[in-house]
């Protein structure tokens, strides 16, 4: 067996679960070549660091919360279920208020101001000249002065 060939099967050399006559032929390269030796070394090595940081500490009280979680949700799915009548008539009945109240004050707002006759009422001539800047005197000929 040649290096190569030795270098793709070694993981599964480590594990064991080679066939008998492929883990004897690996067993006597290993004998004589001292660089896959050092490399089925350093792969034992790195395989067991992961075995071991693979393997969960389980917290005792693990089980005990998981049990408390799934009782807590099957209580809020019996209040939830117990009110059908908030979630089938109230809940739509509040939107329709809403969408009611929504559309009258839109309305009230839309309409014209009711102008009363206690206020003064400024004619069209007395405004105007303060929106037409055209007929007031240019900037220029101000700042000249």
């Amino acid at each position: 067996m040649n290096c190569k060939t030795l270098h793709t099967k070694i993981i599964f050399f480590t594990e064991g679960s080679l066939p008998a006559r492929e883990m004897e032929e690996i067993k006597i390269h290993l004998e004589n070549c001292s660089n896959c030796a050092a490399f089925a070394n350093e792969m034992k090595k790195t395989l067991a660091v992961i075995e071991n940081e693979n393997t969960p500490q389980l917290n005792p009280f693990f089980y005990t919360r998981v049990k408390a979680r799934l009782e807590n949700r099957v209580e809020e799915e019996k209040v939830i279920r117990r009110s059908p009548v908030l979630v089938r008539i109230l809940q739509p009945a509040m939107f329709s208020l809403l969408l009611l109240a929504g559309i009258y004050t839109g309305i009230k707002i839309g309409q014209p101001a009711k102008i009363s006759s206690d206020v003064p009422v400024f004619s069209e001539n007395e405004v105007v000249p303060y929106f037409n800047e055209m007929e007031t005197e240019a900037i220029e000929n101000f700042l000249m002065e």
